[in-house]
C-alpha cells in the first residue's frame, strides 16, 4: 500500500503545483491513476485468459451505440474502470484523506506517477501489439 499511496501523493502534488489545475486537480488524478490501474488490470486479465485459460471469461458485450468503438469503451468503462475509480475514490478522497496522506508519504515532484503512468501506457501497448492472440 505505501507505493500506492506514494504514487497518489506524487501525482497530487504535482498536479496541485499546475496553475491551470487548481480547479480540477482533483478529477485530473483521479481519474488518470483510475485510468492506468485500468489498464494494468486489463492487461493482467488479457494475459490469464489468453495465456493461461484460453479463453475470454470476464466479458460483457453492448449493442447500444451503432458503432462498435463505442459499445466497446463502455464495456471498457464498466469492466476494468468503474472498480478503480470508486477504490481510489474511498482510499483518497473520501473525507480529503489525501490531506493525511500528503503529510505521511514523501513526493518526487510528480516523476513516480509519471514512471507509474507512462509506464502502464508502454506495456500496455507492447503487450497490445506484439503479444496479444488473435481469439
Amino acid at each position: 500500500m505505501n507505493l500506492y499511496y506514494m504514487i497518489w501523493v506524487d501525482g497530487i502534488l504535482k498536479a496541485k503545483s499546475i496553475p491551470a489545475n487548481k480547479d480540477n486537480w482533483k478529477s485530473m488524478t483521479l481519474i488518470s491513476i483510475s485510468m492506468a490501474m485500468a489498464l494494468n488490470i486489463a492487461t493482467i486479465m488479457s494475459i490469464i485468459q489468453l495465456r493461461f485459460v484460453g479463453y475470454v471469461f470476464y466479458d460483457i458485450s453492448f449493442n447500444i451505440f451503432p458503432g462498435e468503438k463505442l459499445n466497446n469503451a463502455l464495456s471498457f468503462f464498466l469492466l476494468y474502470f468503474i472498480v478503480p475509480l470508486i477504490i481510489n475514490y474511498l482510499l483518497i478522497f473520501r473525507n480529503s484523506r489525501y490531506e493525511k496522506l500528503i503529510n505521511n508519504y514523501k513526493h518526487y515532484d510528480g516523476k513516480l506517477f509519471f514512471v507509474y503512468f507512462f509506464g502502464t501506457l508502454i506495456i500496455t501497448f507492447i503487450y497490445g501489439v506484439f503479444f496479444t492472440p488473435t481469439v
